[in-house]
């Protein structure tokens, strides 16, 4: 039994360093590509992609996926971006789209992906159905070495803005969830085949 101990330790030992130096990873992707006010994002032509967050059964946005469109749409009326590409799930990118023509973006210049169920999702489907090879990713902060990560990796020339822009419920559970979020997309980009999104 004693040894059976010791190995449940080592075990977990190596499962913890495998995950801190796969986040060391995953966020050196990020160096020098996060964004944290619009007027420092440079105008060149990239698709602002605003990824999805929660909604409520009865249609009414999170505070964080408001912010999210908020700040696309300001990155829109600053001349940053020609296009939005609201990116999620469910009854995400409806809402999100609501948002984002109630504060003055043209239904014209919004595109609508409504198969982002994850954020390998919005990626992948962003360049294989929507052929986008530069993008502004638009998140909160505990979210964008991951997508930055996932775009990258895909073929996106991404960088990234953040879209905090007050505390939000469960924020430190939100943090200690990306650590094994990340792990995740390191083992969907380097050990899982690729996939074809689908349309």
């Amino acid at each position: 039994m004693k040894w059976i101990g010791i190995i449940v330790i080592v075990i977990g030992f190596a499962v913890l360093l495998a995950v801190i130096i796969i986040n060391r990873r995953v966020t050196s992707y990020s160096a020098g590509k996060i964004y944290n006010s619009v007027e420092s994002v440079p105008a060149d032509g990239r698709v602002a992609i605003v990824l999805g967050a929660r909604v409520g059964a009865d249609g009414a946005p999170s505070n964080t996926i408001y912010d999210r469109v908020l700040t696309g749409v300001e990155l829109y009326k600053a001349g940053k971006t020609s296009k939005l590409l609201l990116s999620g799930g469910g009854l995400e990118p409806a809402v999100m789209k609501k948002i984002a023509i109630e504060l003055g973006v043209p239904e014209s210049d919004i595109i609508i992906d409504d198969l982002g169920l994850r954020t390998y999702d919005s990626c992948l489907r962003a360049k294989q159905i929507f052929n986008i090879d530069r993008a502004m990713i638009v998140s909160q902060d505990y979210h964008l070495a991951r997508s930055l990560y996932l775009c990258q990796n895909m073929g996106i020339d991404a960088i990234a803005v953040n879209a905090k822009r007050r505390d939000y419920d469960a924020e430190t559970y939100t943090w200690l969830r990306e650590y094994l979020a990340r792990t995740l997309a390191w083992y969907d980009i380097n050990l899982t085949a690729p996939t074809n999104a689908s349309e």
